[in-house]
């Protein structure tokens, strides 16, 4: 009897401890103002914020306070009744993204929309149920684009599953979106979800996953909260996924691959604010591990030399690691992530040559509080760098998101997973606001040099790199709450110097100086909270 008395108090326990789980989309305006409480100090510091998408109740239980405009924020999403008396039963925001392209596609980090020129829609509503540690989240998305042509390179980006343009006519379709089943107990919970995932340190790019691409099926096995031990805190994910590809693939093995992949991160006891993280993430062809039973690649060794032969199957790895120290007090972080997309033989090949295969991006935060409560001038700046290094002569890594094994490379339905910038391209991006509270208004200056790695493969004129594609863009940001109302809005105007490395003389020479085009890209959202 009493073992029995200690095994429902035990359950009671971690029912308790199981609380709301519906998601905070990866890059929604949400998302965006709950990173903005996280460096204003109003979030506990163990929590990462490196592992996404985070919880509503991963956000409300680790709060400091909590204010009238925080519970706005988070709290408000109208509840249904329900028979169950320990159900629970939500209608989710309704999210409605618009944006249009002037000349050209460009933008990234926008989920299942595509690169596309004229306009282009999302619209994402669903309902959340939870009973006990069982919690169900149906968040559907449906996309719709005009799809006007416009003039394409003819290029594959880096050799995969990245169509310039998606057919010929309107494109429209609908996906499961942010949706997912979940049992969760206390801090872990096993997930089947169709959500997109954010891995990494990054604001604009991500080396591994974004929220770039449409999301995948996986099953994973996470934290949903920082763990506490006696030396730190952790936060982990693993995961099981289902890549496609592409209407458009050219690819001569037209299969799903099979995504796995791990991620930790870890916060010294000793050290509050310093967090190091480590992903790494296989793929392959289903039928190949299926023939192998290679479900868990990422427990292998790193290097070659420790392994028999190499891989027993066709596949292709991607690997980072990083750090980041986030300054409560000084409301301020700083970040780096490095990433090879091919493992050295041994620790001596990796100190001869480090830079091989190799990808990083740095960046850093930092707000400036102004007299009135709660208003802040906020900094930001951020690098990513993915194209090949000078060692590409002597020791080709091929395309940071494609490593020979799997032709469709990085992908899902045809855009790449990791940064939205693309294979081979570098950003150099500057951002500065003003917020108070959930209202915000900024500019954002972008350098993006497109896909260098083709420049340097096919025009290679290393003494005029000034006929390099080179996008320059001009941003002004915005989002402003209305009662129920919140809206998020971006104009951008883009000059491209040399676009898409065009004007070729008829010998087929390029000449000194391209052919630029002007480009406006606007984007607007609008969450209604019922």
């Amino acid at each position: 009897m009493r073992y029995k008395q200690q095994l429902f108090l035990l359950l009671t326990f971690l029912m308790v401890q199981t609380a709301n789980a519906q998601s905070l989309p990866v890059g929604s305006v949400l998302e965006s103002f709950s990173k903005q409480l996280y460096l204003q100090g109003k979030l506990d510091s163990t929590l990462s914020f490196t592992h996404r998408a985070l919880s509503v109740a991963t956000i409300n239980n680790n709060l400091k306070s909590k204010d009238s405009l925080i519970n706005f924020s988070y709290l408000q999403f109208a509840k249904i009744n329900t028979k169950l008396k320990k159900a629970e039963l939500l209608l989710l925001p309704l999210r409605w993204e618009q944006q249009i392209n002037t000349h050209h596609p460009y933008g990234w980090n926008n989920g299942a929309m595509i690169p596309a020129r004229g306009y282009q829609t999302l619209v994402s509503g669903g309902i959340y149920f939870k009973y006990g540690p069982l919690s169900v989240q149906v968040q559907p998305e449906y996309v719709y684009a005009a799809n006007t042509d416009f003039e394409t390179t003819g290029i594959i980006k880096g050799g995969t599953d990245q169509p310039e343009r998606f057919g010929n006519k309107a494109y429209s379709r609908a996906n499961w979106g942010q949706s997912f089943v979940q049992l969760q107990v206390s801090k872990f919970a096993l997930k089947l979800s169709n959500e997109n995932i954010w891995w990494g340190p990054g604001v604009r790019n991500a080396l591994l996953l974004s929220n770039h691409a449409d999301g995948f099926a996986h099953l994973s096995f996470n934290s949903v909260a920082p763990i506490k031990t006696p030396i730190g805190a952790i936060e982990f994910q693993f995961l099981g996924g289902k890549l496609q590809g592409s209407d458009y693939d050219f690819s001569p093995r037209k299969e799903w691959r099979y995504f796995s992949g791990m991620h930790l991160t870890y916060q010294p006891r000793w050290i509050p604010g310093l967090f190091f993280g480590l992903t790494r993430s296989f793929q392959a062809y289903h039928t190949d591990v299926e023939a192998s039973g290679e479900y868990f690649p990422y427990l292998t060794p790193y290097q070659k030399i420790n392994t028999d032969d190499g891989d027993p199957i066709p596949r292709d790895q991607l690997t980072s690691a990083y750090a980041k120290w986030l300054f409560p007090k000084a409301l301020a972080e700083v970040y780096v992530e490095f990433g090879k997309n091919d493992n050295a033989w041994d620790f001596r090949d990796f100190l001869g040559s480090p830079e091989h295969a190799r990808a990083y991006l740095f960046g850093l935060r930092k707000l400036v509080p102004l007299k009135q409560k709660d208003t802040y001038i906020s900094v930001q700046g951020e690098i990513t760098q993915l194209s090949q290094t000078i060692d590409r002569i002597l020791r080709p890594a091929g395309a940071w998101y494609y490593h020979g094994e799997v032709q469709q490379g990085l992908t899902n339905k045809g855009q790449v997973l990791g940064a939205g910038i693309g294979s081979g391209s570098n950003l150099q991006s500057l951002d500065i606001s003003w917020f108070r509270g959930m209202k915000s208004l900024g500019f954002r200056v972008d350098r993006l040099v497109n896909d260098q790695d083709h420049y340097n493969a096919a025009i290679g004129d290393y003494n005029n790199q000034s006929r390099r594609w080179v996008d320059y863009s001009f941003a002004f940001l915005g989002r402003w709450n209305f009662n129920k109302l919140l809206v998020n809005s971006e104009l951008n105007y883009i000059r491209s110097l040399n676009y898409q490395w065009r004007n070729l003389t008829p010998a087929g020479n390029y000449l000194p100086v391209g052919k630029d085009q002007n480009n406006l890209h606007f984007r607007l959202g609008i969450n209604y909270f019922f």
